[in-house]
C-alpha cells in the first residue's frame, strides 16, 4: 500500500515538475480542452505536447475522453490533495523550526536588553 502511494506521489511531483505540463494544468482549471487546444499556446510541436498529456494522464492529474478523433481532455485534482498532504507535513516540520528560532533570538534579544 505505502509503495503504491509512494509511486503515485512520484508519479504526480515528476507531472508538476514540467513548467509545460504545469501550463496544460492551468488551461485546464478554466474546463476541458482538445489536445489541439492545449498544445496551440505551447512552443513545441503537437506530438510534443502529446507527450506531456500523457505524462500528466499517467500521473491522475488529467483525464481524457476520446470521441471519434476528438480527445477532450479534464482536470483530475483528486492527486493533488495526496502532494498537498505530504507538502503540508513538512510545513508542521518547518513551522515548528521556525518557532524555536524566533524564540531563541527573542531570548537573545531579551538577554541583551538586560546587560
Amino acid at each position: 500500500m505505502v509503495e503504491r502511494q509512494t509511486a503515485d506521489l512520484d508519479r504526480v511531483f515528476h507531472a508538476l515538475s514540467d513548467p509545460s505540463r504545469r501550463a496544460i494544468l492551468r488551461q485546464l482549471t478554466a474546463g476541458p480542452r482538445t489536445v489541439g487546444e492545449l498544445a496551440d499556446p505551447l512552443p513545441m510541436s503537437l506530438a510534443a505536447a502529446s507527450k506531456h498529456i500523457k505524462v500528466l494522464e499517467q500521473s491522475g492529474l488529467l483525464q481524457r475522453q476520446v470521441q471519434w478523433r476528438t480527445h477532450l481532455c479534464r482536470l483530475n485534482p483528486a492527486p493533488l490533495a495526496a502532494a498537498r498532504t505530504w507538502i503540508d507535513e513538512y510545513e508542521a516540520f518547518w513551522d515548528q523550526r521556525f518557532d524555536a528560532l524566533t524564540a531563541w533570538f527573542e531570548d537573545r534579544d531579551k538577554d541583551d536588553q538586560e546587560k
